[in-house]
């Protein structure tokens, strides 16, 4: 069943999207995961579309957020205002309160509108004037941002990206698949033509599955091990987080998940390597260029030996 679900989801996505099948697999193994995803690329490279494509797929309520340096806390979570009529405060709720939110060019906000999001990403709630407010599961966050341009951004901090469980980039068409792109946008909109596949209940349950994902003890070594040397390693200062640990744990058993297995083998951990562990790291000399980092977490997982085991056997 789960299989079905995610294969229909990725279908559904992929009618909409040209190329970017693998970026498309890492989304939803994402939203398997329970994780929110930052979606770094150029401008017109299809970030918003992707999004938007994905939240058009789930029969769920969808909120976005266009980030601006005049935006304000209050503008994300919503905020308390006195009801004259009832001579009671009320809450307004933000459009933080959906289940899939596109934070749209995030680095544009402040960073204290930025950090109006660290606790509902990392916790599901929103605390205003000291009251607790619960999101509804499930909950994903989209964020977009473009890389290259500086003027008027402000770059995430550490405690922001590491709430992030994936950071993703559109892939490259080659002439084939622009070729493509532009013919099926001729003469129609495919984004308006796509229907909800999936119920967020349906949702909910796939990320309970989820943690059902079998991982070999000497799978869960490998990984240590992966994490343990991003903090000795002399070309990183700042290795991957005990979060970081736990969010790889996590993406290789949705990876399984959307691969169709109920175990995960070390082909997943090295296909979640990248996306979830470039952006916890910082490289020496306060280096936080995207292509280095990804080079470096893909020579570190290359330097660990992959231990050989029947991954799908369960030891007594």
């Amino acid at each position: 069943m789960e299989t079905t679900l995610l294969q229909s989801l990725k279908d559904t996505i992929l009618q909409v999207i040209v190329g970017n099948e693998e970026t498309v697999t890492l989304l939803l193994t994402a939203l398997t995961a329970g994780g929110h995803v930052l979606l770094e690329d150029v401008p017109g490279t299809g970030k918003t579309l992707l999004a938007r494509t994905l939240a058009k797929s789930v029969s769920a309520d969808f909120g976005r957020i266009q980030f601006t340096p005049d935006l304000l806390p209050s503008d994300v979570t919503g905020l308390n205002y006195f009801d004259a009529k009832e001579q009671a405060f009320r809450f307004s709720p933000g459009p933080v309160f959906c289940n899939i939110l596109l934070a749209d060019e995030i680095n544009r906000a402040t960073p204290k509108t930025q950090s109006s999001l660290l606790e509902c990403m990392a916790e599901g709630q929103v605390t205003i004037d000291g009251v607790s407010h619960s999101l509804e599961a499930p909950f994903l966050v989209i964020a977009t941002q473009n890389p290259l341009e500086t003027l008027g951004t402000f770059p995430l901090p550490e405690a922001q990206m590491d709430r992030f469980l994936m950071r993703l980039s559109m892939e490259a068409l080659d002439e084939g698949k622009e070729l493509e792109m532009l013919r099926r946008y001729q003469n129609r909109e495919p984004l308006r033509e796509i229907s909800p596949v999936c119920e967020k209940e349906s949702l909910v349950a796939l990320q309970q599955k989820c943690r059902e994902v079998f991982v070999h003890p000497d799978l869960m070594g490998y990984l240590v091990q992966i994490v343990q040397k991003s903090r000795t390693s002399d070309r990183i200062e700042s290795g991957v987080s005990h979060r970081g640990a736990l969010a790889f744990l996590r993406a290789a058993q949705a990876y399984a998940m959307v691969s169709g297995r109920d175990y995960v083998t070390p082909e997943d951990l090295k296909a979640v390597a990248v996306p979830v562990l470039a952006h916890r790291i910082l490289l020496v000399g306060g280096l936080t260029d995207t292509r280095t980092s990804r080079q470096v977490i893909r020579d570190l997982t290359a330097s660990v030996p992959v231990p050989t085991e029947d991954w799908s056997r369960r030891r007594l």
